[in-house]
């Protein structure tokens, strides 16, 4: 099975820094793109930060210039590095992988549970 362990999250005040972290573990052969979710009390869940194997990124207007998105192939570990953070950046944060497993080589899509970020006025 693959498991996504995410940390980083917390409490900040706005026009701060914090930095994400999304570790993928288990029977994995390799991991095609990544990305970074946000879901903000009683919204929906939406696309913040994507990044493919060869390390294209793209990002959401919102984050755009703040936010970078960052990954360790080796490590299969992906970052999110939130600078100049606004209280509309508070959130529920999710990792998700689309990846293969070992076994059958079988395509899947995971997510982490979610961490908690909140920023302040």
């Amino acid at each position: 099975q693959v498991q996504l362990v995410e940390s980083g999250g917390g409490l900040v005040q706005a026009g701060g820094s914090l930095r994400l972290s999304c570790a993928a573990s288990g029977s994995i052969f390799s991991i095609n793109s990544m990305a970074w979710y946000r879901q903000a009390a009683g919204n929906q869940r939406d696309l913040v930060a994507t990044i493919a194997t060869g390390g294209r990124t793209n990002y959401a207007d919102s984050v755009n210039g703040r936010f970078t998105i960052s990954r360790d192939n080796a490590k299969n570990t992906m970052y999110l590095q939130m600078n100049s953070l606004k209280p509309e950046d508070t959130a529920v944060y999710y990792c998700k992988t689309d990846l293969l497993v070992r076994d059958g080589l079988m395509r899947g899509i995971y997510w982490g549970q979610g961490t908690q970020v909140t920023v302040s006025s």
